[in-house]
């Protein structure tokens, strides 16, 4: 068969919209965010419906399929919960020993990273910049900006996602906003 089809998967490479089957979208909002954030009676102040970032992701294969791919966009909106920035949950993967790419499309943030042993450590994201995290490392990302983060996210699809070890235990640092300078402290 001499056929070249067209591709259903369609990727604005400036915004990271991602259109097409098997595209899913979630979103996560203040009052979902319980437990997050370093001042939860800030946190509990708040529009519980105002939204803290949003993820579309492309799943062409089956959860849990080895040696397959995923793809993603996440947007993170601009906000401080107190003087914490906004942020994604974060999460170490299931399968510990799997990497992921998150690459910088818009606006400026820092990707948060934390091995087995709770070392932190930290990175600042913008357009343009190419982030590898290692196996066994959880990660999120603070939008740091006055405008949406946005970047992008490849990861295998039989990765999985441990969210019970942050719930549980939470990252060793935290990213706050002092006098105007992003700052990673020891919790």
């Amino acid at each position: 068969m001499n056929t070249i089809s067209d591709n259903s998967i369609k990727f604005n490479n400036t915004e990271g919209a991602l259109a097409g089957d098997k595209v899913i979208e979630s979103h996560k909002t203040i009052g979902q965010l319980s437990g997050m954030f370093a001042d939860e009676e800030a946190r509990s102040k708040m529009d519980p419906s105002q939204q803290v970032y949003r993820v579309q992701a492309y799943l062409p294969v089956p959860d849990g399929t080895h040696a397959g791919l995923f793809f993603g966009t996440t947007w993170i909106k601009p906000g401080k919960v107190g003087d914490e920035y906004f942020m994604t949950h974060g999460h170490f993967h299931q399968l510990a020993d799997r990497g992921e790419y998150y690459w910088g499309l818009k606006g400026n943030g820092v990707l948060i990273l934390m091995d087995e042993q709770r070392n932190g450590r930290a990175e600042y994201m913008y357009p343009g910049s190419l982030h590898y995290i290692p196996a066994c490392t959880a990660h999120r990302v603070a939008n740091t900006g006055d405008e949406e983060l946005v970047f992008s996210a490849c990861w295998p699809s039989d990765a999985g996602h441990n969210y019970d070890e942050i719930k549980k235990n939470g990252f060793s640092k935290r990213l706050f906003d002092r006098k105007g300078v992003p700052t990673l402290e020891d919790i």
